[in-house]
């Protein structure tokens, strides 16, 4: 990056380094740099499909209509690589500067870019299972028999329906309470691409705040938690993490 560094840089490297366990938050913003669609964005994919498409009982209503819309969010993960953003928050933990990453997203792109302990309260789309015996199997597969035949894929052991092995609207996050104890440890989070509207995952935030703890926020449009936040950076997620990640670098 040249030129001076900016302000926000400087705040949030003080209150990073003033933290003794900070977290990160992150959300669909992250990732569409990486040429992920994010949801709510005015080139979400709620603006091009029905959110019900991401629901269970659409799962249960439509499996084939179900089916083509995951095929469509596969796409786009398995093609995708990280971006900046991501591998600087991977250094950032590798400096010991962040503890964790909490994220909403499906991507596994934390993990792609070297990022150690991630909680996925999403879970992930790379792989599938039976909704009536657990069996998991590639979601790969899963699409290939699609494809294949034009219906959904069924269970090779009880001929369940099989879907991604993420969470669905309707569906509790099976990891939320850790999401909630790592907040409860956490005296700053670091939210990044998330519009905290989405429940219960954006309570982490909420907890970190309320405890007494800091809270930054890097995404493009306003959030619910901005009036609360300690700072509010309104930037590319991998612009605002490159020059906080350059200005810890230079102390």
């Amino acid at each position: 990056m040249n030129g001076s560094t900016p302000e926000y840089a400087e705040k949030a490297t003080k209150l990073l380094k003033n933290a003794t366990h900070a977290i990160v938050f992150t959300g669909a913003g992250i990732s569409t740099e990486s040429n992920i669609p994010d949801f709510r964005g005015t080139q979400g994919l709620w603006k091009k499909f029905d959110p019900k498409m991401a629901s269970r009982s659409y799962f249960l209503e439509d499996p084939n209509g179900f089916w083509q819309f995951y095929a469509k969010r596969y796409e786009y993960v398995v093609r995708a690589e990280p971006n900046a953003a991501h591998r600087a928050l991977a250094l950032l933990e590798a400096k010991g500067v962040i503890k964790s990453v909490i994220t909403q997203n499906i991507d596994r792109l934390h993990s792609k870019a070297g990022s150690k302990s991630v909680l996925e309260v999403h879970g992930d789309i790379i792989m599938s299972h039976c909704d009536c015996c657990g069996e998991r199997v590639p979601t790969l597969e899963c699409i290939k028999v699609y494809r294949n035949s034009g219906s959904a894929p069924k269970c090779g052991k009880c001929k369940g329906g099989l879907r991604p092995s993420i969470v669905l609207f309707e569906e509790p996050p099976e990891l939320i309470e850790a999401a909630f104890d790592r907040a409860c440890r956490s005296d700053l989070c670091l939210s990044v691409g998330s519009s905290l509207c989405v429940y219960p995952a954006a309570m982490v935030p909420e907890i970190v705040k309320r405890q007494g703890g800091d809270l930054i926020i890097i995404n493009y449009d306003p959030t619910p938690l901005d009036g609360i936040a300690d700072l509010v950076i309104r930037e590319k997620a991998s612009v605002a993490l490159e020059a906080i990640l350059k200005k810890l670098n230079s102390q």
